[in-house]
């Protein structure tokens, strides 16, 4: 239930968590953040304010998700859903809320910090909860802890993210997405700063990818040019491992045997979610070259490569 809308939780990777005082400099942020490539934003009732700023939001942007959070009763979920709200988000597990929204078939992400919580979530056939207050509750080792129990299970974190943890937290199988509120702090949305709130959305976005180099592919015309170059690099002190169809030295270069993909070679990036990165990438102008795109058991993107080069040599992901 609900699929395509936690696709795109998963996709985006970032859910923002947004206080605004006026609602009237809700379409300015919400323009800040769509320029810092942030299409998402949980908008909190914890001012009176957000009923009429989420109304402003999904009017002037359609292609925005736009959810409530810190709804706590019943009442808050029925003002956020009129308003436009696409999603509903607590900060605690309240029964009343939960089973408003299920029966009203409305996706919510209840919060949770305990096993006794996420059994209760499970009991009422929820698959993501929100881990709140996260670095407060034990951080990634919780959601490390919680993986054993509960293998089917998705969180999205949130309480102490910040730009500096980010990555930890969503190299963790079990985050489906990591939600903040240190690019859309509210002294920022108040001064109307909105190039910096861009930049602080384009730097989590950047993070969220968890992109570095992994090594870079040499083509060769034959086997044995290719050992040649082998040859020469062991030269070099360079460790030799063989792999069906290339040998690798040491782990950051990769002789191929014949002409593959790219003039030169390829570069190879590793990432956190090759589906999340290519939709990143996208936004950037490159496009996969889908007949290389190779999938795990599960159908998630295990590595793929692009149709655009740089300098001869083919761009390269492998999910890490």
């Amino acid at each position: 239930m609900h699929d395509t809308l936690f696709s795109q939780f998963q996709q985006i990777g970032i859910v923002p968590v947004v206080k605004i005082d006026d609602a009237s400099k809700a379409e300015g942020l919400a323009q800040a953040m769509l320029d810092g490539g942030l299409p998402c934003a949980e908008i909190t009732f914890r001012t009176d304010a957000a009923e009429e700023a989420i109304g402003r939001v999904t009017k002037a942007f359609p292609q925005m998700l736009v959810g409530a959070g810190t709804v706590t009763t019943v009442e808050f979920a029925k003002q956020a859903v009129a308003a436009g709200a696409q999603f509903i988000v607590s900060p605690g597990f309240n029964p009343t809320v939960v089973d408003w929204c299920i029966e009203n078939s409305i996706p919510i992400v209840p919060g949770v910090c305990t096993p006794s919580d996420i059994e209760a979530g499970l009991s009422r056939g929820l698959s993501t909860l929100k881990f709140f207050p996260a670095e407060a509750s034990g951080g990634v080792n919780m959601l490390k802890n919680f993986a054993g129990p509960f293998p089917n299970l998705t969180f999205m974190p949130t309480g102490g993210i910040s730009l500096a943890n980010i990555t930890e937290y969503a190299k963790q199988a079990n985050v489906l997405a990591v939600g903040g509120s240190w690019m859309v702090k509210s002294d920022l949305i108040e001064a109307e700063d909105w190039p910096a709130i861009t930049k602080l959305c384009s730097d989590a976005v950047s993070a969220i990818q968890g992109l570095e180099f992994a090594h870079v592919g040499i083509n060769n015309e034959s086997k044995e040019k290719a050992e040649k170059t082998i040859a020469l690099l062991q030269s070099l002190g360079m460790v030799r491992r063989d792999g069906n169809s290339s040998t690798f030295l040491d782990t950051t270069i990769e002789v191929m045997p014949i002409v593959f993909h790219g003039a030169m070679g390829h570069l190879g990036f590793r990432c956190i979610s090759v589906e999340r990165t290519i939709a990143y990438l996208a936004t950037r102008g490159l496009t996969v070259n889908e007949k290389t795109v190779v999938k795990d058991a599960k159908g998630r993107i295990k590595s793929c490569y692009f149709n655009e080069d740089a300098s001869g040599f083919a761009v390269h992901l492998v999910r890490a």
